[in-house]
């Protein structure tokens, strides 16, 4: 019986193609029909390790970590100036799954930019803001908005200090009126006082006082004793 021996296996050049063409380890850059860049690494033909992306709409380019395809750990985002064309920071700080998580910061404009704890995309956590106005608000934040306790401080260095809610004022708290030497303590409803008290704090240094100190109130003693008579009686009716 003649000896046979067994066809060799061939793959169709597809595959071979295909296995050249994943991307795999450090590569140049990737040119993409929309007009975006990426150079950088990859894994399993991903983009996974350190990268940089330039997107053409809108115009940005990230530099930093990716994971899976997606943006991660950490990294700078930046976007074009439109006089000089150069890049100007936007938001550097930790990243997960595509979206700004953990610590970083965010710069809207020029003057007023926030650094603190990011959730899923959103301000949460604790952070600190510096609005255009030239206040600061630093506390606890909820899905872009204050929310837990926190202070505002105002460009006069008034401040309040209490609670926040969806962005306002909410719950017990103290507005601080240095300019006028008055501290109010009472209850706030979405940034108006409701149920509270003033008194004079540090009057002798503030810058425009009112012309009459808040007055003290007192309760008698003799007040307090008729007060307890009438319940003490109706107590016993009842």
């Amino acid at each position: 019986m003649p000896w046979l021996r067994k066809p060799r296996e061939f793959q169709p050049l597809w595959k071979e193609w295909d296995r050249k063409a994943q991307k795999c380890g450090l590569r140049h850059t990737v040119f993409y029909i929309s007009g975006d860049q990426y150079t950088g690494e990859w894994q399993d033909n991903k983009k996974d390790g350190k990268g940089i992306e330039l997107l053409k709409n809108p115009a940005s380019r990230y530099k930093g970590f990716w994971k899976e395809g997606k943006r991660g750990k950490y990294g700078i985002l930046s976007i074009p100036d439109p006089e000089t064309g150069k890049y100007i920071e936007v938001y550097s700080g930790g990243w997960a799954n595509g979206l700004k998580e953990g610590i970083g910061k965010y710069n809207y404009s020029e003057n007023e930019c926030y650094e603190g704890e990011w959730s899923r995309d959103q301000r949460s956590g604790w952070g600190r803001m510096y609005f255009r106005d030239g206040s600061i608000y630093e506390g606890e934040w909820l899905k872009d908005k204050q929310d837990g306790q926190g202070m505002h401080l105002l460009k006069n260095e008034n401040y309040y200090e209490g609670y926040w809610k969806g962005g306002k004022k909410h719950g017990p708290g103290k507005f601080f009126y240095f300019d006028k030497g008055q501290v109010y303590e009472g209850i706030w409803v979405e940034d108006i006082p409701k149920c509270g008290t003033i008194r004079d704090f540090q009057r002798h240094v503030a810058t425009d006082p009112p012309q009459y100190p808040v007055p003290q109130v007192y309760i008698s003693s003799l007040w307090l004793r008729q007060l307890y008579r009438q319940e003490s009686i109706t107590c016993h009716l009842l």
